[in-house]
């Protein structure tokens, strides 16, 4: 799975004033990150609001995603949840052909076991087509998929590839680079945490910055994977203040309000969240002016 070394970006779903889906926005935004060096394209993740999408346009967003890829790039496509049978139902109903993997969350709001952690996982591995990218992000699911149990997935069962890491916590990340099978991949679930993690070893991120600024991020994340940490650094020092004002008022908020200063999508996202503060979208406006003008 040497295609989704690197940088991947986590999609947004843009929405229309309306709440309905920007169809020509979704389109703007693939070719966005096509034409700037993205390396694979992350659908249906949470990023792209999927929790608030129905059955029928979490289909239409990854008929829009292949139709506008054109086989350009891989794309993983988000199926994960805390109903591990319903998991199960959609891997093995659903028309994954298009796509090179799965990224599947660890359980939310159940709150499992490691052992549970583990056995979910299990019969995902069990009935998945394709192969698992594990996502890991314990401020979302209440609870930590700790190494050991990466580890032990990753050895008892080929199909799962990586994990995106999103603990915050660089000795987890150091752990599991240190301990992980040969061909398992590191993939950084934190843009800040992303080069350092690169650079210690790990596959790269699924950003969410990267698709505000796909040309830049992908070169931090190729210059981190040359072991050029010097020169990466300093590109990223340039990119920070950008990340800690995307995350200002949550995810897919900030990255949206940079999206519409970029003349991608609107700013508008689904409740229970709601549009970017008129402070914060002034911020992240002379963010993108000052660092593209450098």
């Amino acid at each position: 799975m040497k295609q989704l070394i690197g940088t991947g970006v986590a999609l947004v779903t843009p929405f229309t004033s309306n709440n309905s889906i920007d169809f020509d926005a979704l389109e703007r935004l693939v070719n966005y990150q096509i034409e700037n060096g993205m390396n694979y394209l992350v659908a249906l993740g949470t990023t792209g609001e999927t929790s608030t999408l129905s059955k029928e346009e979490q289909q239409q967003v990854k008929n829009k995603i292949i139709e506008v890829n054109k086989g350009r790039l891989p794309l993983v496509v988000g199926i994960g949840g805390n109903n591990t049978q319903s998991i199960i139902e959609e891997l093995q109903s659903a028309d994954l052909s298009d796509f090179s993997a799965i990224l599947s969350v660890s359980p939310y709001y159940n709150k499992p076991s490691q052992k549970g952690i583990y056995q979910h996982f299990k019969a995902i591995a069990e009935a998945s087509p394709l192969p698992i990218i594990l996502y890991n992000v314990p401020p979302r699911t209440g609870s930590n998929m700790l190494p050991k149990t990466v580890i032990q997935l990753a050895n008892d069962f080929e199909n799962i590839i990586a994990i995106k890491e999103a603990a915050g916590d660089f000795e987890q990340i150091l752990e599991l680079i240190k301990n992980k099978p040969e061909n398992f991949m590191i993939i950084s679930g934190e843009d800040k945490l992303a080069l350092p993690l690169t650079l210690a070893g790990g596959a790269g991120v699924i950003s969410v910055i990267g698709q505000g600024l796909p040309k830049e991020f992908t070169k931090i994340i190729n210059l981190g994977l040359e072991l050029k940490a010097k020169e990466a650094f300093e590109l990223f020092y340039k990119i920070m203040p950008g990340i800690d004002l995307i995350f200002n008022e949550g995810n897919p908020t900030g990255i949206k309000a940079m999206l519409q200063k970029l003349n991608i999508c609107e700013v508008n996202v689904r409740l229970p969240l709601v549009n970017a503060s008129v402070s914060l979208q002034q911020k992240i406006n002379i963010f993108v002016d000052t660092f593209k003008n450098k």
